[in-house]
């Protein structure tokens, strides 16, 4: 990481109300492994050093807005992709148990080789998908926060997520600007898989400025059995909302 990436990371850090200062080397080497992983693997549209800190880094921690991650949290990530959320999250709050999850297992298998070259043993990667990890023992109820980062719109999202959380857990979802209709639509279907929105927090990213939107999901009583819907399902139709 240069000095003006590192810059860049601390002042934006520091309009967060975060202080990084222990784990700079860390994120100057995650910084590192993305770019080489990236002329790899293609993980990410993102490629310049002020892109990665701003778009990936600090907008992952975006999610600590609230308080609703601290604490010694089982957390499924959904959709991680390259590990946003999920490794920012668990090199600034260590006591997180995170699980990465994504479809694409060259995805998953940079994720698991960054945690390890970071010394993150607090991170399990996994392969699979939501629907069928929300119906399977292991995994049905069994977090305490699920967070996602721009994969889908929120009833999707509330489909996919809610089953997989405990009853009192939360999902925390990164929106950009969000719509009322797809809100009231997200409200609905939290409502039919056994939650309700509690929290709808509006924001700017530090220095670009750009509109975001975190969504915060209750898990208030268990999920009907017949959710999440098959592979695909949710995604193709979802519930109260016309598929884009």
């Amino acid at each position: 990481m240069t000095p003006e990436g590192l810059a860049l990371l601390r002042r934006a850090a520091a309009e967060l109300s975060l202080d990084l200062s222990a784990q700079e080397g860390q994120f100057a080497r995650l910084l590192e492994l993305l770019q080489a992983g990236n002329q790899r693997l293609n993980l990410t549209a993102l490629k310049t050093e002020e892109d990665i800190i701003l778009k990936h880094f600090i907008d992952s921690l975006t999610t600590l807005r609230g308080g609703h991650l601290n604490g010694e949290w089982r957390t499924l990530d959904l959709g991680t992709g390259a590990g946003f959320p999920a490794l920012p999250l668990a090199l600034a709050q260590p006591k997180l148990s995170l699980v990465p999850l994504d479809s694409i297992r060259k995805k998953i298998d940079f994720v698991r080789e960054t945690a390890q070259a970071l010394g993150l043993s607090q991170v399990t990667p996994l392969v699979g998908r939501a629907e069928t990890l929300g119906q399977s023992e292991e995994h049905r109820g069994q977090y305490d926060r699920v967070v996602a980062r721009a994969v889908a719109a929120l009833p999707v999202l509330a489909e996919l997520a809610l089953p997989l959380l405990r009853v009192g857990g939360l999902f925390v979802a990164q929106k950009g600007p969000i719509s009322d209709e797809e809100l009231n639509a997200g409200r609905r279907a939290a409502g039919e898989v056994g939650g309700r929105v509690v929290e709808v927090d509006e924001f700017n990213l530090p220095i670009s400025g750009d509109a975001r939107t975190l969504v915060v999901l209750e898990k208030q009583r268990p999920t009907p059995a017949k959710y999440p819907r098959r592979e695909g399902v949710p995604t193709h139709q979802p519930l109260f909302w016309k598929a884009k």
